[in-house]
């Protein structure tokens, strides 16, 4: 079933979740262990984060270098079909334009059609570790829009060759991410809409927030999408901190702001349990906010550890 099939459908806010593929060595059990504890609570979908491969460079000698790519984390489709098939969950895998050609981009989606899943998040992804910024595939992708209308393209059955016109059209929902902050690389939250505002023009159906901590930013980022003609779902997306590292690489790395009474409560926790626990009580408060708002769904973003969010979860669903 499709992501917006069931924000159509929903009677009151739905949930949603999303997981990592395990590293490299670690069984699918990791994967159980991250979903089982979440099931009670009957999530309308799951989404599987795709990560880019890391490049590093081998000496070749005579001042040669050789770059090599690495894949840390196993297929992301293989888990959605996985998925679907073991607990009867909708999934939604993340597609990104990042080592992608538009080849790769088209065989993944005529893959993902064939085994019945429904959705796919598109996005532009991340650059790779030690590159300045984003560079595309050679034939690739350089922004999520792009990406977005390849995918609808198929949807209408246009495919890449002339000798494909027979082919039959994919039937993909397609998601996008958005930024109640703004995107890191944006000059302002008024670019960052009109690109917004491209990407559902092309055939976003619906889209989920970056993570955040302060609510009044999300409902104003959302009434700013209603003033400038943007009206498909927006999802907020939630995580609770669990410790302190997290306090100092998640606004960092997001560029995001904590509220400041949450901050100084975090300050005051004296080890990473203190933080776990605050963290708890703070994303209980922040989601049923949310909840009585009447969001579409509440999507916890659970880095392949769900305790936290079941605790979150238990208190609001």
């Amino acid at each position: 079933m499709k992501v917006i099939d069931h924000l159509r459908k929903a009677n009151g806010t739905l949930l949603s979740f999303e997981i990592l593929p395990p590293l490299k060595g670690r069984d699918i059990r990791s994967i159980y262990e991250g979903i089982d504890p979440l099931l009670e609570f009957k999530p309308s979908f799951i989404n599987v984060t795709y990560h880019r491969e890391e490049v590093i460079y081998k000496e070749r000698g005579h001042g040669l270098l050789q770059k090599i790519r690495l894949r840390k984390r196993p297929g992301t489709v293989g888990i959605c079909a996985m998925i679907k098939a073991k607990y009867n969950v909708d999934s939604v895998p993340h597609l990104i334009c990042g080592g992608f050609s538009k080849e790769d981009t088209e065989d993944a989606l005529i893959e993902l059609n064939f085994l019945g899943i429904d959705n796919v998040l598109a996005l532009r992804g991340d650059a790779v570790k030690n590159e300045p910024h984003f560079i595309p595939e050679r034939d690739g992708h350089a922004h999520a829009v792009e990406l977005i209308d390849q995918i609808s393209s198929l949807n209408r059955g246009k495919y890449m060759y002339e000798e494909e016109q027979e082919a039959a059209p994919t039937d993909l929902c397609i998601g996008a991410a958005c930024y109640p902050e703004k995107h890191p690389e944006a000059l302002n939250m008024s670019t960052d809409m009109a690109y917004l505002k491209k990407k559902v023009e092309a055939g976003a159906e619906y889209l989920v927030t970056q993570m955040f901590f302060d609510n009044s930013k999300y409902f104003a980022f959302v009434d700013e999408c209603r003033a400038n003609g943007i009206t498909v779902p927006i999802i907020p997306g939630l995580k609770p901190i669990t410790n302190r590292k997290q306090t100092k690489f998640l606004p960092k790395t997001f560029h995001i702001d904590l509220p400041v009474d949450y901050t100084n409560a975090l300050e005051r926790c004296k080890n990473d349990d203190e933080v776990k626990q605050m963290g708890i009580e703070f994303g209980i408060q922040q989601a049923k906010e949310l909840k009585a708002a009447g969001v579409p769904c509440l999507h916890f973003y659970t880095m392949g550890r769900s305790e936290a969010v079941r605790a979150i979860v238990q208190e609001v669903f």
